[in-house]
């Protein structure tokens, strides 16, 4: 279950913002969250991160925190940490004790290869409708245009000061749901190119498998 956890957020992450026909007042909105987020040195999120999957009927909590700026990210979660420096990733699996090195497909606009793509998804691929406007916040779903996509809608919080993510969900088609509740959302922090480097000094001990 944590390895699938791993593996669906980078996902999770790719469709957080995305549209195709669109509500032109949930289009406005994610166009000043988008603009915000690509305009700031990096954007740095803690959250917690719920698994719910009603096929296995699980139910898994784990803190987590990620930091992205332009196409370089470093996703640290419980049991896996991953480092993307722009050419190269590393994924460390914490109870294996184990790295494994990879260079991503330059034409590849996955998370893995390019994750500030998910600042402008939005603008293909998915319809968009403004659900609710609250006081403090946007209640926005997306839905994929595709038939055969596996998932079947994402639901975002916005909140209104910031223009800050605050909740996502994910719902997929095989009965996993996924939800991020953000704690804090930083667009000011100036990370070092170091930030997104993994560096062995610091995981002695450990096997690396170089993939290049």
């Amino acid at each position: 279950m944590k390895i699938r956890i791993i593996l669906l957020l980078p996902v999770l992450f790719i469709t957080f913002i995305a549209s195709g026909q669109t509500d032109p007042a949930a289009v406005k909105v994610l166009d000043k969250f988008s603009s915000n987020a690509l305009g700031a040195p990096s954007v740095s999120m803690k959250f917690i991160l719920v698994t719910d999957d009603l096929a296995e009927n699980r139910h898994d909590t784990t803190n987590g925190s990620v930091i992205i700026s332009k196409d370089r990210y470093k996703l640290d979660l419980k049991d896996n940490i991953a480092w993307f420096n722009g050419d190269i990733s590393w994924s460390y699996l914490v109870a294996e004790k184990e790295v494994t090195i990879t260079r991503p497909d330059n034409k590849d606009d996955s998370f893995q290869n390019k994750p500030s793509e998910i600042f402008t998804m939005y603008k293909k691929g998915f319809k968009t409708r403004l659900i609710e406007e609250k006081p403090d916040s946007w209640l926005i779903d997306l839905y994929p245009e595709e038939p055969d996509s596996d998932l079947t809608r994402v639901r975002l919080t916005i909140g209104k000061t910031l223009t800050d993510l605050k909740r996502m969900e994910y719902k997929r088609n095989d009965g996993v749901v996924l939800t991020i509740l953000v704690k804090e959302y930083n667009l000011k922090f100036k990370p070092e190119q170091e930030t997104f480097i993994f560096n062995p000094e610091k995981y002695k001990g450990v096997e690396i498998i170089d993939m290049r």
